[in-house]
This record gives structure tokens, sequence and C-alpha cells, in this order.
């Protein structure tokens, strides 16, 4: 059994609380939501993945290859840089995320 504690509005523990009233089956619920959760991770990396592609396209290399060089200043700071490594980032904390939860 899980105790949890949630520091949110009262307006939404509210409608947790009716939520939670209606379901049945409370680890149904909670798979449901973990599942929600992992779905939506894997929408993030397949967006950010795409976005990476047409970097890699656009400029030849791969991501890793870039944020490798970018983090080690040799690609300069121009707003595609900055945006490419921002994403790659991304795409490696949502990969991260998703093997936590899976």
């Amino acid at each position: 059994m899980l105790n949890l504690q949630l520091h949110v509005q009262p307006q939404t523990a509210q409608r947790l609380k009716r939520i939670l009233a209606f379901t049945s089956d409370q680890e149904m619920f909670a798979q449901n939501f973990i599942a929600y959760q992992i779905a939506e991770l894997k929408k993030g990396v397949l967006n950010i993945t795409l976005e990476l592609k047409q970097f890699e396209k656009q400029y030849q290399m791969n991501s890793e290859t870039f944020y490798q060089q970018f983090e080690q200043g040799m690609m300069g700071d121009s707003e595609d840089y900055l945006l490419w490594s921002g994403l790659y980032e991304m795409l490696q904390k949502n990969i991260t995320r998703l093997q936590e939860l899976q």
C-alpha cells in the first residue's frame, strides 16, 4: 500500500478525490496513469527525434557527435546550434525518464 501525498491546489485535490471515488480498481487507475506517462514520453521522444533528424540532415552530422563538439566549444553558438543542443538535451532527459518508468 502506498500513502501518497501530493501538494496540489484544493480544487485539483477535490477533482482527484472524485476520480478515485468513481474508480473501483485503484491499481488499474495507477497502472493507466503510468501507461499514459510512458505514452507521452514516447511521443515526446519521437517528436524530438524527428526535429533532430532535420538538423542532422541540414548539417550532415549526427546529434550525438554534434552535441559532444558543441559542449567542447567547437561549434559556436548560432541560433540553430543552441536549439539543436537544447533538443538533444530534452531527448536525453525523456529517454532517462522513460527508462525509469519501464
